[in-house]
């Protein structure tokens, strides 16, 4: 199946219609090649007959399963290593000098767990040496698939390769039979992560108290300017005052209105 122009026209509206991804006008083979698995997951073996079955009542669960194929998922333990090292070296030895608390964590476009987790291990090894603190992560994607994956924490090797060798035994099991190469994030570290389905545009965030970090990394790069402004409001909103947001090092928040100071490349605080 090739898409037309036509064709990707209207899937490129539907789609940001939905997630707020702005696919451009260069993604149509990308987009043909990913769609073709849901053709093949429904039976179906033209593009008319799958557009009228997005344009059906109670097509929700086939939309979420487009935006799910159509979502970019690539990720690795400890990726983008300078945020780690701001959180080791700044945000955690600062945080431990004030009354004890719960430090409260949200990885917004959490993916297949692999950034979540890798703060939880981070955490855990500090808060191992400091104790008195309690601490959780809220990770969330807009993918169900993704999410699925999430919950499930077991990785090939290859992901776990900016992994400290000593964290290895720690804080993962190694596979066996079937799953031999892969390894389990332990149950301790997944238990620290509640996973749940959101779309970041939403109006409304379903969480009760803000956060001290927000870890919105490399989504903005989907959205166009308007969207990046209206979640970067809403993700400031939810930080507590002193409280730190982290974006890709791809992006950047020039030129977009926020009431955050830039403190390293990619991150950011919200005044005290």
């Amino acid at each position: 199946m090739n898409l037309t122009e036509q064709e990707y026209e209207y899937i490129r509206k539907l789609v940001y219609q939905e997630s707020r991804i702005d696919l451009g006008e260069n993604k149509r083979e990308l987009v043909t090649a990913r769609l073709g698995k849901r053709l093949r997951a429904t039976g179906i073996t033209d593009f008319p007959t799958y557009r009228k079955l997005l344009e059906s009542k109670g097509s929700d669960g086939e939309m979420t399963h487009l935006i799910d194929a159509i979502s970019t998922n690539h990720t690795f333990f400890f990726r983008e290593i300078k945020h780690f090292e701001f959180l080791r070296q700044v945000v955690l030895p600062a945080l431990v000098k004030g009354v004890p608390e719960t430090f409260r964590v949200w990885s917004a476009a959490s993916s297949s767990g692999e950034e979540p987790y890798s703060i939880a291990i981070d955490l855990d090894d500090f808060f191992r040496r400091h104790p008195g603190w309690k601490w959780q992560i809220e990770a969330t994607d807009i993918s169900t698939r993704i999410l699925d994956r999430a919950r499930a924490a077991i990785y090939a090797a290859e992901r776990l390769r900016d992994v400290r060798p000593d964290w290895m035994p720690l804080y993962f099991q190694k596979g066996v039979g079937e799953y031999e190469g892969q390894f389990r994030v332990k149950a301790e570290v997944r238990r620290r992560v509640e996973f749940t389905h959101l779309n970041l545009l939403q109006p409304k965030y379903p969480f009760k108290e803000r956060f001290h970090m927000i870890w919105c990394r490399n989504v903005m790069i989907y959205f166009d300017r308007p969207t990046q402004e209206q979640l970067v409001a809403q993700l400031s909103e939810r930080l507590l005052p002193g409280g730190y947001l982290f974006i890709g090092h791809s992006e950047s928040l020039t030129g977009i209105n926020h009431p955050l100071k830039a403190l390293k490349p990619a991150i950011y605080q919200k005044a005290a």
